[in-house]
């Protein structure tokens, strides 16, 4: 490994990946150190809203992304139990408003975009390193791991829910929401003459339950995803979120749903945790980024986005913080950082949480917000301009807040 870094970022995803393209692009000298033999990344699909699209257009990478993925037409929401609409966001009206279009990917793909940009940039990047630890040093700081350690004029700790250097700033632990979701990417001729849409991102929402149906690779796939509470969480067993659970959850679901579950994988599962939000990221020369510094649930669909946004802040300053000499001054552009992401990820942290109680309300409240939901004029942008507009990258800016509340419900962990 080189001696003569600039930065070096801790964890080869879709963050990690991202913050070192991202700095590389500024002209600095960056290795990533990943834990795993390989490079890769583990899941189905997932969702780019314009506030990452933006970034992605800005670093060139936008063409390549749309051409493996799909821009679908509509964004759905419908009852889980009796199949009705209940409202949409009209995509193309999204991408006229915003200026860059929502896109659906498989996130091996959007991986694999980043990997090949890091490569062309000349990242370094390490495999089989599972770093242990940080030192802070004179003007630096170094991941520390079996084999010594790697220095660097910055450390990005990219390492996600389980961070190495979360305890670095906070002891706090990882918060079950007891719910967990089944995932399946299956090939379209799999759902040959079922109501299902090829051109939509269709959601539905159900009492303590949720599924999600869209188009990947060009439409040559559909993604599912099955989200439901977990008795066996809430009783505290160990053993949760078995497929067991998943068939009695969506029992009594609309027939869209129960159609799509004996499609959805069976042999694995993925707890959902989030944390308490973290309002500061950067002790000395290590700063924190994606899901280590803010992991969201994943009802606004926005966690990787986060972190790609990180990435673009991050370089950002980076790049307005250059000394006569070439380097960064470090200090100046990680607080600049620091000051500018915790807000925003907090708003995204609990707002994903509120809407996760909203989506799953069942008896008279579920009633009483599929009547709101209706009546939302579909170019309403009110619940997302926040998010997705420009300003989601300089809070200091965003319009007053608006931070939806479940009916009558507490946000609870």
């Amino acid at each position: 490994m080189g001696t003569t870094n600039d930065v070096v970022v801790v964890g080869g995803g879709i963050g990690g990946l991202a913050t070192a393209y991202a700095l590389a692009r500024k002209g600095l000298r960056v290795t990533v150190l990943e834990r795993s033999s390989e490079f890769g990344e583990v899941g189905a699909g997932m969702q780019i809203a314009p506030n990452c699209t933006r970034i992605l257009d800005a670093w060139g990478l936008l063409s390549e992304v749309e051409s493996l993925g799909v821009r679908p037409k509509n964004l759905v929401m419908r009852d889980a139990v009796d199949g009705s609409v209940l409202t949409r966001l009209d995509l193309d009206d999204v991408q006229s408003r915003y200026e860059f279009p929502y896109v659906v990917i498989h996130r091996s793909d959007l991986h694999g975009t980043l990997l090949r940009a890091c490569q062309r940039a000349g990242v370094e990047l390490v495999t089989d390193v599972k770093v242990t630890g940080y030192e802070q040093l004179a003007d630096g700081a170094a991941a520390v791991h079996a084999g010594g350690r790697v220095e660097a004029r910055v450390v990005i700790a990219a390492d996600g829910l389980h961070s190495v250097a979360r305890p670095l700033f906070s002891d706090d632990q990882p918060v079950n929401s007891a719910y967990v979701a089944y995932r399946g990417a299956v090939p379209i001729s799999a759902v040959a003459g079922k109501d299902v849409s090829l051109e939509d991102v269709v959601v539905y929402v159900g009492p303590q339950r949720h599924f999600v149906q869209y188009p990947l690779r060009q439409g040559e796939m559909l993604n599912q995803v099955a989200v439901f509470e977990s008795p066996k969480a809430l009783a505290g067993q160990e053993d949760w979120g078995t497929p067991d659970e998943l068939d009695g959850a969506f029992a009594g679901s609309c027939a869209q749903v129960t159609e799509g579950l004996p499609l959805m994988w069976r042999d694995r599962w993925w707890r959902m945790f989030d944390r308490e939000p973290l309002m500061h990221w950067v002790q000395g020369r290590v700063a924190l980024t994606g899901d280590a510094a803010h992991p969201p649930l994943q009802y606004l669909a926005q966690g990787a986005v986060m972190a790609i946004e990180d990435a673009w802040v991050l370089s950002e300053h980076a790049g307005a913080h250059r000394l006569p000499d070439g380097g960064v001054d470090w200090d100046a552009a990680l607080a600049a950082y620091d000051a500018v992401r915790p807000e925003h990820c907090r708003r995204v942290l609990t707002t994903a949480r509120a809407w996760g109680e909203l989506w799953h309300l069942d008896g008279e409240q579920r009633e009483l917000r599929n009547e709101l939901l209706r009546a939302r004029d579909v170019h309403d942008y009110s619940f997302v301009d926040w998010l997705y507009g420009p300003t989601a990258l300089t809070p200091d800016q965003e319009p007053p807040m608006f931070e939806p509340q479940p009916l009558g419900h507490p946000v609870t962990a």
